[in-house]
């Protein structure tokens, strides 16, 4: 299983454009990351409270419903989240692999 995870890191870090990936725990420290430290601190802390509040919003319009997916773009960078029950997934990729829809 940790091979597995190890070679999906890889392969999503090996994407154009990717700057870096972090896994988060649910209290919101790195477990592993591909970023400097303080910049991994810095999208920890932010990202873990944007996705409380993205899942709290989410769920306040249909309690039934839940997060699955976060993606916040900006000038610079797309930040994608992928939440679970104890992790979150970031990956942070810069405007020239920015994925168009």
């Amino acid at each position: 299983m940790a091979t597995s995870v190890e070679e999906t890191l890889k392969r999503i870090q090996a994407h154009k454009g990717v700057i870096g990936t972090i896994v988060v725990n649910s209290e919101g420290i790195p477990i592993r990351t591909t970023l400097d430290n303080s910049t991994t601190v810095q999208y920890c802390n932010s990202l873990t409270l944007l996705t409380q509040k993205a899942r709290g919003a989410v769920r306040d319009i249909d309690p039934q419903n839940d997060l699955t997916f976060l993606r916040v773009r900006s000038k610079k960078n797309e930040i994608m989240v992928a939440p679970d029950k104890d992790y979150l997934f970031v990956v942070v990729q810069g405007e020239q692999g920015a994925i168009t829809l």
